[in-house]
């Protein structure tokens, strides 16, 4: 089962937020909090708030009858890409204007467990079970 956060319009560059991103995929959810608690980018900061939020959808995903905590979670996929950019003119010498553009991205994150839910084994099991029957 996988669960998915996303952060829109966050007010920082995509090529910055890539940076901190990049620490993160494809590690344990335990292994990137720690990772992203002592990293002194301030992306830093807003990915693990988002990270936190995955790991809460994906308990929410299960009624609530799962801990996250036993079924070690990972981040699966996690990318940030371009969002909006805010145009501005700031003055310049001899009365030109120099453009100034506020970027801003979008990150998404992915969480999935790499311990298999009770639910998922047993229809797993099920299909087998139907599988060999049709063989015999």
């Amino acid at each position: 089962m996988e669960a998915v956060a996303k952060l829109n319009n966050c007010p920082m560059s995509a090529r910055k937020m890539r940076l901190v991103v990049d620490l993160v995929r494809g590690r344990n959810v335990e292994e990137a909090l720690n990772i992203l608690r002592y990293t002194k980018k301030e992306a830093s900061v807003w990915l693990e708030k988002l990270v936190l939020s995955a790991v809460a959808n994906w308990e929410q995903k299960g009624n609530n009858a799962v801990s996250a905590d036993d079924y070690d979670l990972f981040i699966k996929l996690a990318f940030s890409n371009d969002g909006r950019q805010l145009k501005r003119f700031r003055p310049a010498p001899h009365g030109r204007a120099h453009r100034i553009r506020k970027r801003s991205n979008h990150v998404t994150i992915v969480v999935e467990n790499r311990t298999p839910l009770a639910s998922d084994s047993e229809g797993a099991y099920a299909e087998e079970a139907v599988e060999e029957n049709a063989e015999d």
